[in-house]
């Protein structure tokens, strides 16, 4: 049987010689601030992907017809293979960091309804087999670009191989040894060093502690709690469980994550749970300047929910 690795790798050769995948070029430098050196992607040639925002296949149409999926039905070209039942790994076509996979579900489901256990075992099946980064944006303010509900990981580490980076970490991890118990929802926790609101807890979903259906009830369960304790409510909306305010979620093998959001931009500046791993994308000299001069830490403050 393929592995997922393999799949990515075989997929991405075909997808970049049919002209599928359009990865942006983007130049790699770092920020430290915080405690944390902040990875920072700055694009040197958006054209192809503003070109594809504005074609009538994905604007919104002179009639007012709602955009068209991208996901139902995909690009074949993109596909990489079936991760369960109910959801499929498909390549980002507008990739920033290599090997950029998305986690959607084979139908419709909107990206503000809470995630499942479905949607837990999918990416626990992927994380199994890549220890990477998994990260939901839930809503627009946290920087969801489709309404879709879907995944993305990427591998670790965010930084790839660029030097004084250690492997298998994304840039937050320098500040999670400091991570404090919160007292009475063991085991929740804050980081001292965020000074906004979120909920953190470690785990362990590595392949060789129990069955990846344990590993899904587990970190599903950790999910709810975490929503919790951050001050995310769900609330139903036609029978189904959705958020009560916008968050990020961000999952590897050896924790969690949840961020609330205020709003997605600072100066417009975009954020997505990439940001809070540590990883920014800027669109221009000028955003890097503006993000160097704000910082990086201030930027996630802004766009955060205060303490």
């Amino acid at each position: 049987m393929t592995t997922l690795c393999a799949a990515i790798g075989r997929q991405t050769a075909h997808a970049l010689a049919c002209g599928a995948l359009h990865p942006i070029e983007t130049a790699h430098t770092f920020i430290d601030d915080g405690g944390m050196r902040f990875s920072v992607r700055v694009a040197e040639n958006l054209a192809r992907k503003e070109a594809a925002r504005l074609t009538p296949q994905t604007s919104i149409s002179s009639t007012g017809a709602a955009p068209r999926d991208p996901f139902l039905p995909y690009e074949p070209d993109l596909f990489v293979g079936d991760l369960s039942p109910t959801h499929v790994a498909l390549l980002n076509k507008f990739n920033v960091i290599d090997r950029h996979l998305l986690i959607v579900t084979r139908r419709y489901e909107p990206q503000e309804a809470l995630l499942d256990a479905a949607d837990f075992s999918a990416l626990i099946a992927a994380l199994r087999e890549i220890d990477g980064l998994g990260f939901y944006n839930g809503g627009a303010a946290a920087g969801a670009s489709q309404p879709h509900k879907h995944w993305q990981m990427v591998p670790l580490p965010l930084a790839g191989d660029a030097p004084h980076v250690a492997p298998h970490v994304a840039p937050l991890e320098a500040l999670l040894g400091g991570a404090q118990a919160v007292h009475g929802a063991r085991p929740i926790a804050i980081v001292p060093g965020l000074a906004f609101r979120h909920a953190f807890a470690r785990l362990d979903l590595g392949t060789d502690i129990g069955t990846a259906e344990d590993a899904t009830h587990f970190a599903l369960d950790c999910y709810r709690a975490l929503l919790d304790a951050a001050g995310v409510p769900a609330i139903d909306v036609g029978g189904v469980a959705h958020q009560g305010a916008p968050y990020n979620l961000l999952v590897t093998r050896r924790w969690m994550l949840v961020v609330p959001r205020a709003t997605e931009c600072v100066e417009g500046i975009s954020v997505n749970s990439l940001g809070f791993a540590g990883s920014f994308f800027v669109r221009n000299a000028a955003q890097l300047q503006t993000l160097a001069q704000i910082g990086p830490m201030t930027v996630l403050e802004r766009v955060s929910v205060p303490r």
